[in-house]
């Protein structure tokens, strides 16, 4: 009972504190609120902030994908009860991430600046973005996301149910919004500096090669169903005009 109750606790903890570094991340990204920001912080010369918010990116990146492969969960499982791992990987990411945000050197060069409508379409965009990351994990189940329901099924001594293979909502539309969500949230700003250019690019990069490693997985899982579904679903851009191009065809 003891055992159950920490590892509950623990859960607890790792996601208060994804709450905290995500709600950062909305500061951080569009310079809203939060005294260090993407583009406000102390200057540095151009090589300095160059490598180390690369260095930066790239330990949030190892992390991040070395820790959602199945052979690091296989071999995590003789140290971590499995009800933790998931815990285990936010807590870690979430960490990562405030580091991120606490030595991120600003560049802030200005690469283009709009103001007007355009600029209100790019902070609608932007926050649309932000919107559909958060509703994403909603539409699938967002607390096994974070590791709760795997503490709360080990509270109560069951037996975590097998996943089955579903595609709600925004899924029907693309197979990663979480991650089209991202790409939004970081691209359309008004004000692209040099610092949150190389933030945008250097994260898209991430993103398009750690898809390519989690598709694998989930065809090692979910086999001729997941296939399927690749065959029908785009990966990020939405087919906004196929069914009026399949009728053409027709």
């Amino acid at each position: 009972m003891v055992l159950r109750l920490l590892i509950l606790l623990y859960a607890l903890v790792s996601y208060a504190l994804f709450t905290i570094s995500f709600l950062y991340a909305l500061g951080f990204v569009g310079n809203y609120v939060v005294p260090k920001s993407i583009d406000i912080g102390n200057a540095s010369n151009l090589i300095e902030a160059i490598v180390v918010d690369l260095l930066l990116m790239s330990l949030f990146a190892i992390q991040h994908s070395v820790m959602a492969r199945p052979a690091f969960k296989r071999w995590s499982a003789k140290f971590l009860a499995a009800a933790c791992q998931r815990s285990t990987y936010v807590l870690l990411s979430s960490l990562i991430l405030l580091l991120v945000f606490w030595q991120w050197r600003p560049i802030p060069t200005v690469i283009w600046q709009t103001d007007g409508l355009a600029a209100w379409l790019l902070i609608t965009l932007h926050w649309l973005g932000w919107l559909i990351a958060f509703a994403s994990t909603h539409m699938i189940d967002h607390f096994d996301l974070f590791g709760v329901r795997q503490a709360l099924v080990a509270w109560r001594g069951a037996e975590m149910p097998s996943q089955s293979f579903r595609t709600p909502l925004l899924y029907k539309i693309v197979r990663h919004p979480l991650m089209l969500g991202f790409l939004l949230a970081f691209w359309a700003t008004p004000v692209m500096t040099a610092g949150h250019l190389l933030f945008a690019l250097a994260n898209t990069a991430y993103i398009l090669v750690a898809l390519q490693f989690e598709e694998r997985d989930l065809i090692a899982e979910f086999g001729a169903t997941y296939q399927d579904y690749r065959r029908r679903v785009p990966m990020l851009l939405p087919r906004l005009f196929a069914r009026r191009q399949t009728e053409a065809r027709r």
